[in-house]
């Protein structure tokens, strides 16, 4: 394992020391751990040394853990959702025309009335660029 390890151990040893890199346990250590993670983006992604960016990497990582355990996010309903991103992306039902078929489907699938096919969900993901797990 060693010979693919790319970071240089002391390096990163020295700045994870700083920072007491470990499993997010009160809101004090989450707003810390915000805190490093929003100095070393300041920083500039570009800027970063290799140890650095593991350690942001593994921060991040660590901050969505403690976020998903005490503030999880509501499932959103694939209509919601489609509703969502039409509106933040300016489209609007004739957009979707290509997807649905016709008008009446689309306003279907919005109100909630018919579900979204599988085949469907595949074109809003192109569409939106987003995962199809959002229409599913």
């Amino acid at each position: 394992m060693r010979a693919t390890l790319t970071l240089d151990p002391r390096k990163y040893a020295r700045l994870a020391n700083r920072i007491v890199v470990k499993a997010i346990e009160t809101e004090d250590e989450y707003d810390h751990m915000v805190a490093a993670v929003e100095h070393l983006m300041d920083k500039g992604e570009h800027r970063l040394s290799r140890e650095e960016s593991a350690l942001l990497e593994t921060m991040a990582i660590l901050i969505q853990a403690y976020d998903d355990r005490h503030n999880p996010v509501p499932p959103v309903a694939p209509n919601q959702m489609l509703a969502y991103l039409m509106e933040t992306s300016g489209r609007t039902a004739r957009d979707l025309l290509p997807v649905f078929g016709t008008r009446g489907r689309v306003s279907e699938v919005l109100s909630g009335k018919r579900s979204i096919s599988k085949e469907q969900a595949k074109k809003l993901a192109s569409v939106f660029k987003v995962t199809v797990d959002l229409f599913i």
